[in-house]
């Protein structure tokens, strides 16, 4: 009987933390339960799995760069109340997720195979969106049960963070729903434009990942058909966006320093 009064206790409290956050351009707003705090302690969490299992690329100038890049998309983001990290992960994966908290990893495997900066940086977007409208905090919510509410709401436990932490890894390696993806190439073009750089290097990209479907090893970013919308659906409606969008003096499509830094990459292992 006295947990069950806790229970009408505390779940009040839950609707009172949780609130309408920003989660996307143009004042898109999401009911959120897990506070900023606890979503970049998720994400510590998950970096450091990530850190433990995989090998970060030992080259500060590239650690710089991919950070750069990084940062001034944030800046043109909904979300700058978030310590984004960024880093490169040496493998010949073609890859790249983020973590809550604004963790965004690359593979050194995808950066190889971009033929111009727009393209990465259309990547770069393209997960910073997903955080921008915490994406893998909603799936984390959906999945969790009333005790972890609880949990949540009376103050943050280790334990709890770790045990969302690693959900959130499985999220992350196993994708979101087409209609998260779509959001963020959305998204993640009108950051990318507003950042400086071609929106026309989405679509490049999609067409990359395209053609490196049918003769390459894909990696998790493009091989889950299931929840990525088709390529010429994204194509679609990507380039509609840009088509409402209004152009750049100059927007930079690629630059003599992302030719410089991808021969900095270490060679792929030989089959």
């Amino acid at each position: 009987m006295m947990r069950r009064i806790c229970r009408f206790l505390v779940l009040p409290l839950i609707f009172l933390a949780a609130s309408c956050a920003t989660t996307g351009p143009g004042g898109k707003k999401s009911f959120i339960i897990i506070s900023t705090s606890q979503e970049i302690s998720i994400g510590k969490e998950m970096d450091a799995e990530v850190r433990r299992t995989d090998t970060i690329l030992n080259d500060a100038q590239w650690q710089a760069y991919i950070n750069e890049l990084g940062q001034r998309i944030v800046a043109v983001s909904d979300r700058k109340d978030l310590p984004f990290q960024f880093a490169v992960i040496q493998s010949d994966q073609i890859n790249a997720f983020a973590a809550p908290g604004g963790y965004v990893y690359f593979y050194s495997g995808l950066i190889r195979e971009m033929d111009g900066e727009s393209e990465l940086a259309a990547v770069m977007a393209h997960e910073i969106s997903h955080v921008v409208a915490r994406h893998s905090v909603k799936q984390l919510q959906s999945v969790m049960g009333i005790s972890v509410l609880m949990q949540l709401a009376l103050g943050e436990s280790s334990e709890t963070t770790r045990a969302l932490a690693g959900t959130a890894v499985g999220i992350a390696m196993n994708g979101y729903s087409r209609s998260m993806e779509t959001e963020a190439d959305l998204d993640g073009t009108i950051y990318m434009k507003n950042a400086g750089w071609n929106p026309q290097g989405m679509v490049a990209m999609f067409r990359k990942l395209e053609e490196l479907s049918g003769h390459h090893e894909m990696g998790l970013f493009e091989m889950l058909a299931s929840t990525h919308p088709p390529t010429g659906d994204r194509i679609a409606a990507t380039n509609k966006q840009i088509a409402g969008m209004a152009g750049l003096s100059n927007p930079v499509s690629d630059t003599p320093r992302f030719q410089q830094m991808k021969k900095r990459l270490p060679p792929p292992k030989k089959p």
